[in-house]
């Protein structure tokens, strides 16, 4: 029995002592955690589009269905939205802490972050399926499209407890330096809803009503399992009932980090409004189908990006926290070259071979002679969004919050949304205007974002070295 004891107590010291972020090189931390984060990603990036490409399949109405499924994407993204403000906001906050050793704090931040998770994903499964007829035609949606935004949407609301927890909580569980684990939450439910696509929307006959209850069932799955997890024994830092009373101070510190996540979800939510409606205007359903395959290819390939700011986080956070700052410094450098690198390479992808992307969602010869273009033009220069990933990944693990919500704001809701509805009033620009609006919004944001962080996160480092 003491021999057994003891073998669990080293056990238990050698788990804490592989999740501490300040030993060893900085590069393998972050790729260690980035890794099984980017295949998390790859697998969720799945889970989001598989439903598209089977729906963009579907005999004689694929590409009506496609679209009434890009009509209800702003919803969908509205809701993660939430679970990025109580998730993200409270995974930076959880891990200063734990780098600073306070792991009641710790603990509390997780569980009342997990708490507004519920409250918030209740109010907004009601409030959309309230309103979901008015909110469809403002997003755009025709006589022709409504039935099918309206058909995935009245099921996929039923699931949005399970989104919220799988999508907010699943920070907790990387934050605590178990990626592998954080990989598995989503590739347990991507897994199950590639099975159950094609069971249900073509041997069932259930179509778009098919793919919304197969992607509510593979969230349920993967928010039990993540719930298992972070109560069991073998998490750092578990969660319990007592943790997850609020308390106001801490959920101000958790939405004020959480913000600049939620609020760029939220202008991504506006931006799919605005970019639909205006297609819809001046190029009818079919610009609006464009749209949807262009976001679709946009989730692939920002994916590594996002794995790799999103495996850096932890890092900076937990080496800011322990006044560690010459490591923060490299984890910053080796998330911005490598972000610049994979982009640089997505876009000359983009540029030679549009054609094979857009055949993952799409076979309509009059979507793809249409969508060659629009797909060159509104990836044109996608590598300066590597710099507004690194610099908001940054101001977001550092805890500089107002930085990481101006920036977030600053390119979308400053620069694309007005773009949006002004050029395709000049020169008939028409849908092209539309297009145009995200690779001068990735210019002028990823600059901006970029060099505010140097002149000020970077240069405060060297500083108190």
């Amino acid at each position: 029995m003491v021999s057994k004891h003891f073998k669990n107590l080293i056990s238990s010291h050698a788990a804490k002592e592989a999740q501490d972020f300040s030993q060893g090189s900085i590069s393998s931390n972050i790729l260690r955690l980035a890794i099984p984060m980017t295949l998390a990603q790859l697998i969720n990036v799945l889970y989001n589009v598989v439903d598209r490409i089977y729906i963009g399949h579907i005999p004689h109405t694929s590409t009506q269905a496609l679209t009434g499924i890009g009509l209800a994407l702003p919803i969908i993204t509205i809701i993660t939205a939430f679970a990025n403000l109580f998730g993200m906001g409270g995974a930076p906050l959880f891990s200063m802490s734990r780098g600073a050793g306070e792991t009641k704090r710790a603990q509390k931040i997780m569980g009342n972050s997990f708490a507004m998770l519920l409250l918030s994903g209740t109010v907004l499964a009601v409030i959309c399926y309230i309103f979901k007829h008015p909110l469809l035609y403002l997003f755009g949606a025709s006589d022709i499209t409504y039935p099918y935004a309206n058909a995935y949407l009245r099921i996929y609301l039923l699931g949005t407890l399970f989104v919220m927890t799988s999508l907010g909580m699943n920070n907790f569980i990387n934050a605590q330096g178990f990626g592998i684990t954080g990989m598995l939450t989503v590739s347990i439910g991507a897994i199950l809803n590639l099975l159950l696509d094609p069971l249900f929307i073509f041997v069932f006959h259930m179509g778009v009503q098919g793919a919304a209850l197969a992607t509510i069932i593979s969230q349920c799955i993967s928010s039990i399992w993540v719930l298992h997890f972070l109560v069991g024994d073998k998490a750092i830092i578990k969660l319990t009932k007592k943790c997850m009373r609020l308390q106001i101070s801490l959920i101000k510190e958790i939405t004020a980090l959480g913000l600049a996540g939620f609020i760029m979800s939220i202008t991504n939510g506006s931006v799919q409004i605005i970019c639909n409606a205006t297609l819809q205007r001046y190029g009818g359903d079919l610009y609006v189908g464009i749209m949807t395959v262009i976001n679709s290819v946009r989730e692939i390939i920002t994916m590594p990006v996002s794995g790799m700011s999103s495996g850096a986080q932890p890092v900076m956070s937990f080496n800011y926290g322990a006044k560690e700052y010459k490591r923060v410094k490299s984890a910053i450098s080796f998330t911005t070259i490598f972000s610049i690198i994979f982009t640089l390479a997505a876009w000359a992808l983009l540029f030679f071979f549009p054609r094979f992307f857009i055949h993952l969602f799409n076979s309509d010869p009059e979507l793809l002679e249409a969508g060659v273009p629009a797909m060159r033009l509104y990836f044109f220069g996608i590598f300066m969004m590597a710099l507004q990933f690194a610099g908001q990944s940054t101001f977001t693990a550092l805890g500089k919050y107002r930085h990481a919500v101006f920036f977030s704001l600053f390119r979308k809701a400053i620069i694309v949304i007005p773009l949006t509805l002004w050029l395709p009033t000049i020169a008939g620009l028409g849908t092209n205007g539309v297009f145009l609006a995200e690779p001068i919004s990735n210019f002028l944001g990823g600059i901006a974002c970029f060099v505010t962080m140097m002149m000020t996160v970077w240069r405060k480092l060297e500083d108190t070295q």
